[in-house]
């Protein structure tokens, strides 16, 4: 058994943010835009390790997304931060402006654990 797996509390534990996109109304116009100028936003958010979609996740249980995007940091004061600066707020104010004319969208943080 690993020392990580004992002792849990030693343990980093990556935060990620999850954005859910509804279908959009205009599913052309909110792909190029989503494409071409939010995820190179999103992508100068400092300290991302990793930017994810999935187009038309199977659901569980509830309705399908659309789009889900996931973007992992290497813990939570680094997404905090990264959500805190400039690229942060140019980021969510391409969402609020643009993206949102199309679809509801939904975002959460969570933190990632190893069980």
């Amino acid at each position: 058994m690993s020392t990580e797996m004992q002792n849990p509390q030693t343990t980093e534990r990556m935060a990620r943010f999850l954005v859910m996109y509804d279908r959009p109304s205009d599913i052309e116009a909110f792909e190029r835009h989503y494409r071409e100028v939010h995820i190179p936003l999103a992508e100068q958010l400092p300290g991302l390790r990793r930017y994810t979609v999935s187009h038309d996740a199977t659901p569980v249980l509830g309705e399908p997304y659309y789009l889900v995007a996931m973007l992992d940091w290497d813990d939570m004061e680094s997404l905090g931060a990264a959500l805190g600066s400039e690229a942060g707020n140019r980021t969510a104010e391409d969402a609020i402006t643009n993206l949102s004319r199309y679809t509801t969208i939904r975002g959460m943080i969570v933190q990632l654990e190893d069980t």
